[in-house]
């Protein structure tokens, strides 16, 4: 598969992991809220990769890593979650190191890393949620 093509791949599935995004009626704006911004991070992430842009890489994926530490991220209070919230942000962090080396394959593998452990978690936050 070309490069290229990954990378819309990934997006799609980036956008799929926002709209999969669950919380409840009371936090639910400011969830959305956050998650929007988690999501035009991840990207223009994406767009400095394709543009090999490695500033645009690095700002957008360290801003993720920002958002990581604020509250609206912990949306569940387990040892699980924490541990996929760590995976996520190192995954994160790997993307912008790899944009500061400015090595493209790095970094896009990063992103794939990142984009698949965003994905694994809101699936388990479903899942906890709903009691499965």
């Amino acid at each position: 598969m070309q490069l290229c093509q990954r990378m819309r791949w990934a997006l799609l599935v980036v956008a799929s992991c926002f709209f999969a995004s669950t919380s409840t009626a009371v936090g639910q704006d400011t969830l959305s809220v956050f998650m929007k911004a988690k999501l035009v991070h991840a990207e223009k992430t994406l767009e400095g990769l394709v543009k090999e842009d490695f500033e645009l890489v690095a700002k957008h994926s360290q801003a993720i890593s920002l958002l990581c530490e604020d509250e609206s991220w912990m949306v569940l209070k387990t040892p699980e979650y924490q541990e996929r919230s760590n995976e996520f942000r190192r995954s994160v962090n790997a993307i912008t190191d790899a944009a500061r080396k400015k090595n493209l394959e790095a970094a896009t593998l990063a992103y794939v890393d990142a984009t698949l452990k965003c994905v694994s978690c809101h699936q388990h936050v479903r899942k906890t949620r709903s009691g499965r």
